[in-house]
């Protein structure tokens, strides 16, 4: 059993690989290439996205690695016979709508979309108090990857570069325990408060589920208030948890198109 948690599939380790790659490329970057008046050069630009959207899908498959890991101590044996321990997207119910799907909304619109990718039989839980840690350990991954990016960020010296890179990739999965932790159906906090919830309280939870977020995303996008509040929620904890301001170079850079 152990093997098979500790050692991560291939697919894992390539996506990992990418986001290295970005880390040297955004390192081998002049400092200059990210203050220019027309916007970063092609290396900062190239670097940052690949160690942006790597760093964004390792955090994807730990996200649902976290699910997968409480439900496993909590009762729920049939995630490690379907593969949900090996860290392999491959084995995610839905590789598209879990990774693909995500990675887009990250690259056009800046938007941390959480995945959903694991079934769990709440059934064979022990508790509610067991379902509610299961649905929050994906979000608190993501907390703490962002907060021990952040760390790294401020602790460790490094060029300019692979700071502002990791700084907006620290940032985004701050906004994606901020924007997963909200108590709406499909969401990870409406999962975390649903075993208490009245009977009917989790019948419209469930109506409402495959839609919820939909809605939601829609009104961030189209909404400025709406978009601008969440953003907002984000911005003061990740300055709170000692977020570098260079993640703003970082997002320059990864949305190079807004130059």
């Amino acid at each position: 059993m152990q093997r098979s948690v500790i050692r991560p599939s291939p697919v894992f380790l390539g996506i990992v690989g990418v986001a290295v790659l970005g880390g040297v490329l955004t390192a081998l970057a002049n400092q200059d290439d990210y203050y220019t008046f027309d916007g970063p050069g092609a290396l900062a630009i190239t670097g940052t996205v690949l160690l942006v959207l790597g760093g964004w899908a390792v955090s994807l498959c730990l996200h649902e690695f976290g699910h997968a890991w409480f439900a496993y101590r909590g009762g729920d044996k049939q995630v490690y016979f379907k593969g949900y321990l090996t860290l392999d997207p491959r084995r995610y119910t839905d590789p598209v709508l879990s990774i693909v799907l995500p990675l887009l909304f990250l690259l056009i619109g800046a938007i941390p979309l959480p995945g959903g990718a694991v079934w769990i039989n709440h059934h064979a839980l022990r508790s509610r108090a067991t379902q509610s840690v299961v649905s929050l350990a994906g979000p608190l991954s993501n907390l703490v990857l962002g907060v021990l990016i952040a760390v790294v960020v401020s602790a460790v010296p490094m060029p300019v570069g692979l700071a502002a890179g990791l700084s907006v990739l620290a940032l985004f999965q701050v906004l994606a325990f901020v924007l997963n932790i909200l108590p709406i159906p499909g969401l990870d906090g409406w999962g975390a408060i649903e075993p208490w919830l009245s009977y009917e309280a989790q019948r419209f939870g469930a109506k409402v589920r495959p839609w919820a977020p939909l809605v939601l995303f829609a009104l961030i996008i189209g909404v400025p208030q709406v978009g601008n509040t969440i953003f907002g929620w984000a911005d003061d904890l990740y300055t709170t948890l000692g977020g570098s301001p260079l993640a703003v170079v970082g997002y320059d850079a990864f949305k190079f198109w807004n130059f």
